[in-house]
């Protein structure tokens, strides 16, 4: 109906350029509207309820009309103005924001010729490859990450085995060697049988030494064969098990590495999942299945040789079944590396409601929701049941299918040996040799046909693996860095040139400027979703601009290693984390090699060395998991603590004293005017009445810097700043005057009525 009404208001030449379909009115309510930029205009058309006809407004694109887009919490804006004056103005959601920065990017070039208004090629960061238009998604890596894994990516574990391929050349040796010896036993059957025992049979006398010389030489290959067999077994366990950890070991290593957007989209149990689920199952499939499979291989075609060398004819016969049996592992193949996969990402469901559920048990329990949680877990564990079966249905299928064409081609063996033997082309010795290595082959492939099953579920743990391996960090290291900067060197100037930060279609953080001298503090302030903790983060390096620079004493923080930069950052969050171990070592989380010296003096300027000498070990207490067993005082003061430690040359305080009491406010407070001394800080607090001691305070809204400068001065001026003061200052009056009504004693009333005194 508004494409109608659209292609009813254009002219006969008229095009055009750009549309955006509005989903918003006024009032944020879901509306459908369109806004279309032609080569002549701006048209807006919105629906003007139901029976009349949609509301129709244009503007001519004259050189003073300008477009102004902006986004904040969930909802985005674009204003159109003449310079004097706002002309009109539509909402919408996220989901549309690309066509709107597109519809604003003709906007702006609606004075170039034809020609230049090719749309501007937006290039993926992590393969380089073109992005499509309106879009952030790149086609190139979503279709890597959802390929089914392919058996071939086992073959990229040699990155792995490269460092052990000594070891592994020679476990193929004594594979081959002792499967060698392996297939000399039914070659001994031939003489035993045709020059012992048909003999002994016809009448003819036993040859006690020919048998003993043909019983030693059976002897002497199985001992030979156990020998080789538990050396190559031990040996190639001992590799599989060291490449296992190195590919545990390399896999979080570039997990840490990863910048913090990754796992914002990842749940922690799939990720535990995967390293360690993933690379045991790998692990086993190196050791067992993969030393099994080279052998059955082995064994096939060197079986294979030995039965052409005795009956050409014969051997013919026994390779009968291998084309269906080809065929149905190629059939079942596919199926099964599908199904494995989905069976690893339904397994991490499971992982996750775990991960979630033991961390957070506390919160469980004050809602009561135990039954919730089973229930939840009861839900994953049933689906990872249900997608099994469906696998298991195709796989009790193929193995006793490849069974029973074994069976059937020894059957088509024996019936053609007796013919054979029946008609003297063949020995009954050669016929038993015959079927003693055609057990061993076709065992063998049967063998190499369940190995189907572990080679596909290794192949879709080696994919969940590379998927992590393949990722690259969106805060990437420098090809050239400049050197680590000495810490007595440091001033700690900071300074934000037209800093932009955009996370998906949605823009944080827009052309801000700022500059913080060395030892100055900071002030944080502004409304929830402002943009306080993402500029935080950009400083930190947890992610890095998309447009401008933020630079540590004029040289932009991209030329340093990540590493080497944030050392000389303090970090005290608003929810202190601390690890499983002591005081002591969370205290020196930081620096490790600390002396006790140190420790304790970090303590006490971070007023926590009371209250830990109370504790029964002192420094030496174990902390419970995320500091379970402290008061949320007593975790900020250890992370204060921490903080100290290192003696950064950058502090950040996001929160740090919002979630205690007023009380021990006052003592983390204390702990923070001792670590602020001396450092370029940057303090992000609701409570304003915390950062009076601030050097300036920085107003943020929508991502840019409104207002600039002390408490006093910004109050003076009554504008963002002081709205957001007497905002809180009438919250706290407000709360006081209801404690106060809430402790008032309710009134008494007089016993006799007010007539009768």
């Amino acid at each position: 109906m508004l494409q109608s009404a659209l292609h009813a208001q254009l002219a006969g030449a008229e095009n055009v350029t750009a549309t955006l379909s509005v989903d918003l009115d006024a009032e944020l309510r879901f509306a459908a509207g369109l806004l279309a930029l032609t080569d002549r205009r701006l048209v807006s058309i919105e629906p003007a309820g139901a029976g009349h006809p949609p509301a129709v407004r244009s503007w001519p694109l004259t050189p003073a009309l300008g477009l102004r887009h902006a986004d904040h919490a969930g909802v985005g804006t674009l204003e159109l103005h003449d310079g004097q004056a706002r002309l009109a103005r539509w909402r919408f959601t996220l989901a549309v924001d690309p066509q709107a920065l597109r519809l604003l990017r003709h906007f702006e070039r609606r004075d170039l010729p034809a020609d230049d208004l090719d749309e501007d090629i937006t290039v993926c960061p992590t393969c380089k490859a073109p992005l499509p238009a309106d879009s952030d998604v790149c086609n190139v890596c979503f279709r890597e990450l959802h390929t089914p894994p392919s058996t071939w990516v086992l073959l990229r574990l040699w990155r792995f085995a490269h460092p052990y391929r000594m070891q592994l050349l020679l476990g193929f040796i004594l594979t081959l060697a002792s499967t060698a010896a392996t297939l000399v036993p039914p070659y001994l059957t031939i003489p035993l049988m045709d020059d012992v025992l048909i003999p002994f049979q016809n009448g003819q006398k036993i040859e006690t030494s020919v048998v003993l010389g043909y019983l030693g030489g059976l002897l002497a290959a199985a001992l030979f064969g156990w020998a080789l067999n538990w050396w190559r077994t031990y040996l190639l366990a001992l590799v599989s098990e060291r490449i296992g950890a190195d590919l545990r070991t390399a896999t979080f290593d570039h997990l840490l590495g990863l910048s913090l957007d990754y796992f914002g989209s990842k749940r922690t149990g799939d990720l535990l999942s995967r390293i360690g689920s993933e690379t045991d199952r790998i692990c086993v499939f190196l050791s067992l299945h993969a030393l099994d499979f080279a052998t059955d291989v082995l064994m096939i075609t060197m079986t294979a040789a030995v039965l052409f060398s005795i009956h050409p004819g014969l051997a013919l016969v026994t390779l009968v079944p291998l084309p269906f049996i080809a065929w149905m592992i190629h059939v079942v193949r596919d199926r099964l590396r599908t199904g494995f996969e989905k069976i690893d990402r339904v397994w991490s469901e499971v992982t996750s409601v775990l991960a979630d559920t033991i961390p957070g048990i506390r919160v469980v329990k004050a809602f009561a929701q135990e039954r919730r949680e089973a229930q939840r877990f009861r839900e994953a564990n049933q689906h990872n049941l249900e997608v099994n079966d469906r696998l298991n249905k195709v796989w009790s299928l193929f193995t006793p299918t490849v069974s029973l064409l074994t069976e059937i081609g020894l059957l088509v063996v024996w019936a053609f040996g007796i013919w054979l033997v029946s008609h003297q082309a063949v020995t009954v010795g050669v016929l038993t040799a015959f079927l003693a290595y055609i057990g061993r082959f076709y065992s063998r492939l049967d063998s190499m046909s369940r190995i189907v099953s572990v080679t596909q579920k290794a192949a879709a743990g080696a994919k969940r693996i590379f998927d992590i391996l393949d990722h690259v960090s969106s805060v990437p290291e420098p090809v050239d860095p400049l050197p680590a900067p000495a810490h007595g060197g440091l001033q700690g100037r900071l300074q934000m040139d037209g800093v932009g930060f955009r996370y998906g279609n949605r823009a944080i953080i827009r052309n801000l400027s700022l500059t913080i001298q060395p030892g100055e503090m900071i002030g944080l302030v502004g409304h929830s979703g402002s943009g306080k903790s993402t500029l935080v983060n950009l400083i930190c390096r947890f992610y890095d601009v998309t447009d401008g620079s933020i630079r540590l004493d004029g040289a932009d923080v991209r030329r340093y290693r990540v590493a080497d930069y944030r050392r000389h950052i303090g970090l005290v969050l608003q929810e202190p984390f601390l690890f499983f171990g002591t005081i002591a070592e969370n205290i020196a989380y930081g620096l490790p090699n600390a002396s006790r010296a140190q420790i304790v003096a970090a303590a006490r300027a971070a007023h926590a060395h009371e209250f830990i000498l109370r504790l029964p070990q002192g420094y030496d207490a174990l902390v419970g998991e995320r500091g379970q067993g402290l008061s949320g005082g007593e975790r900020q003061r250890i992370s204060i603590a921490r903080a100290l430690l290192i003696d950064p040359k950058i502090l950040i305080l996001d929160e740090a004293t919002s979630a205690v009491d007023t009380e021990t406010e006052k003592e983390i407070q204390k702990a923070l005017d001792n670590l602020v001394q001396g450092r370029t800080t940057i303090a992000i607090a609701h409570r304003l009445s915390t950062l009076r001691k601030a050097d300036r305070l920085v107003v943020m809204d929508r991502g840019q810097v409104v207002e600039v400068g002390p408490h006093d001065e910004l109050m003076a001026r009554q504008g963002a700043y002081w709205r957001l003061y007497e905002a809180q200052v009438r919250r706290v009056d407000a709360n006081a005057d209801k404690e106060a009504e809430e402790r008032r004693p309710p009134p008494t009333h007089s016993a006799h009525p007010a007539g009768d005194a």
